[in-house]
């Protein structure tokens, strides 16, 4: 994984940084966005939303965190297809030490997936900052 000096260590420290990483490139940042609903009814709510203001333009993330072994990484799966559904673009951002070498090679073949330490890089180049 890349930048394990600088790795989060929850779902929770995922979440904030993806947050503080918005706040710092000058976009505005929202949390919990509400994007309609899911196949079953229930709100579909999106973790973070970046918006250029001065463009309009928006990006949708969703933060997935797997320490060790667990079902996070198969959750992104459906994450990744859900995401084809919002109403504006999305990514998944990913952190943790848990996805097996097979979940992260296709993860990252998906091109909707990016680890949190690629994630400045990432923004930085989709909003042309």
């Amino acid at each position: 994984m890349a930048g394990k000096g600088t790795a989060v260590r929850t779902g929770d420290e995922l979440k904030r940084k993806i947050v503080e990483l918005g706040e710092k490139l000058g976009l505005k940042v929202q949390t919990e966005v509400v994007a309609a609903r899911r196949l079953w009814g229930s709100k579909r709510h999106i973790d973070v939303v970046y918006t250029q203001e001065k463009t309009g333009k928006k990006l949708g993330i969703e933060s997935k965190f797997q320490g060790g072994g667990g079902t996070a990484e198969e959750k992104i799966l459906a994450t990744v297809k859900d995401i084809e559904s919002w109403p504006i673009p999305g990514i998944v951002v990913i952190g943790g030490e848990g996805f097996s070498q097979n979940m992260q090679g296709y993860l990252m073949s998906t091109g909707k997936v990016v680890w949190f330490e690629e994630l400045e890089e990432w923004v930085r180049l989709y909003f042309s900052l």
